[in-house]
């Protein structure tokens, strides 16, 4: 049965943390794992062909970002994007390059859970 949804399965979770270099070190052991991308605001490990990210806690006004972030997998993002705030979907984060060609954005859904979708062509099951 072929896929009609422009989701093509969860790609990434993100941890929020309150201290970077801390989770880094920590995540490295539990996971048995070095980070293949490592900057002062995000930092990456492929576990299993899954994207395992850690990034700084940040408090958006009047919002609770929580602790985790989850992406869902798309080919075209400003158009997934544009269709999930036509169905009444809010802006969390518009669709934004993170490095190479890596693109992520996220909505709140009308029940205000975070939906993440990132396109990364690099990204392969």
């Amino acid at each position: 049965m072929k896929n009609e949804s422009p989701m093509l399965g969860l790609r990434t979770v993100v941890y929020m943390v309150e201290d970077l270099e801390k989770a880094k070190k920590w995540y490295t052991k539990a996971f048995n794992a070095k980070p293949y991308y490592d900057t002062p605001y995000y930092v990456g490990f492929n576990i299993g062909g899954y994207e395992l990210g850690l990034h700084p806690k940040e408090k958006v006004k009047e919002t609770d970002n929580g602790t985790v972030q989850t992406y869902w997998g798309v080919e075209n993002i400003k158009e997934v994007y544009d269709t999930l705030i036509r169905l009444g979907a809010t802006k969390h984060e518009e669709p934004n390059n993170v490095g190479g060609e890596i693109i992520v954005a996220s909505v709140y859904d009308p029940w205000k859970n975070i939906i993440g979708i990132i396109y990364n062509p690099d990204f392969k099951l």
